[in-house]
Order: structure tokens, then sequence, then C-alpha cells
């Protein structure tokens, strides 16, 4: 029996990769939904031809943006549970049932994948802003989360009402931005170890812009909650 799940996937110029996942996904999920952010190549097509809905952008708008599109998408579905992973094939979906799993049995509304017990394929650099990053987070938000960077996530319906779709941020900083708010929210956020296939693929991630917006995201938290704190 498949889980009652809406897989989301965003996507750009994955035409290569996509159509595997998808059909994995299909063996797991009820439905899975590719958001295709722009694609120059056949990325639309080929996640169609595996079984997917496609949402299209007709311009590349960033991670962000597909996000907050597989959220909105998630607001109009009916099935209980949304997962997000990437289109790429470096999260394996037959963890998608240990995550849901995970949160039925501790009863949490968000699961995050956790790459941090076995780093051992991860690039250097990577090991160590992702455990810093996890470490400062965890602390501002009041609950332990070792792999906050992870993009494998499950959120349950519950939570909707709790992530602000006018997030202030746009790019891989919205992922933090959502975990702030649902912790601010009350919500249990559990963690479920997850196994990543690296090919060797540079990070999409710019080490200096990225983290610039991080740190700009985490001043603007800690002040909202000072000030928020002396009202």
């Amino acid at each position: 029996m498949k889980l009652p799940i809406v897989a989301i996937l965003p996507a750009f110029n994955e035409a290569a990769r996509i159509g595997p996942v998808v059909r994995s996904c299909l063996q797991i999920v009820e439905k899975v939904v590719v958001i295709d952010d722009g694609s120059k190549d056949a990325t639309t097509q080929t996640a169609e031809a595996a079984g997917a809905v496609v949402v299209r952008h007709p311009e590349n708008q960033g991670k962000g943006a597909a996000i907050r599109i597989a959220l909105d998408t998630f607001e109009k579905e009916s099935l209980p549970w949304l997962v997000l992973l990437d289109s790429d094939g470096q999260h394996d979906p037959s963890d998608i049932a240990m995550l849901h799993e995970c949160a039925e049995r501790g009863g949490y509304d968000l699961v995050l994948g956790n790459r941090m017990r076995d780093t051992s394929k991860m690039p250097f650099i990577r090991v160590a802003t992702n455990r810093f990053m996890s470490w400062l987070i965890s602390r501002i938000a009041g609950q332990q989360m070792p792999d906050t960077q992870c993009g494998f996530r499950l959120f349950s319906r519950r939570l909707l009402g709790s992530i602000d779709l006018s997030l202030t941020t746009t790019h891989y900083d919205l992922e933090s931005e959502i975990l702030f708010q649902v912790a601010a929210a009350g919500h249990r956020i559990g963690s479920c170890a997850v196994r990543t296939i690296y090919r060797g693929e540079p990070s999409h991630i710019n080490p200096v812009i990225d983290t610039v917006r991080f740190f700009r995201l985490v001043g603007r938290y800690i002040f909202r909650r000072n000030l928020t704190s002396r009202l």
C-alpha cells in the first residue's frame, strides 16, 4: 500500500536524472509533483513521462521560490503529508518510508533527513559548515536538529497554518527560515538518518553569498525574538 504522501521535487535541468527518481517515488507515495524551475532541457517532458504532475516556471527563480510553490501546491492537495526531496537522485526515495515512520512514531509535524551519521563521502567543507549551521539553528530554535541543511524533509498538513508563505528569504536560507517558524509555533521537529548518494556534483550553494544570507536571517530572527520578549 502506498503512503498518503505527495512528493514534490524542485528541478532545474534534470532531464538526465529525474525519470528514475519520479518512478521510485511513485512506488512509495500516492502522488509526485515536479516543480520545473525554468529548465532549458526536457525536464518537464521526462518527469511527465515518468508519471509526475509538473508545475513549470517560465524562468529560473531559485530553490527558495520552488519551495514556496511546493508548499502552496501542498495546501491545495488532500493528502496529509508532503515530502520534499532533490530531483537529481542524491536522496534515496526508499527512505521516505523511514521519515514517515519516524513522524508517526514520534508525533512530529516535521522530520528532517539526517546525513551526518555517515559523512565519509561528504566534502569536508560541507561537513564543517553544516555542523556549525545546525548547531546555531538548533540553539536559537530550542530544538535539537543535527542536519538543518538537508533538503529531504517530511511535512504534516498541520504545519501549513504555521508557515507564513510570505517568507522573507528567497534562496537556500528559506529552508532555515521555515525551521525557525515551525519551532516558534511550538511544533516538534524530528530527525531520521537517511542515505545521500554523492556523484561528485558541485554544490549549488555559493559559500560566500549564501553564508551572508544565512547570517542576515539569523540576525533578523534574533532581533525579532528579543523585541517580542520586551513587549
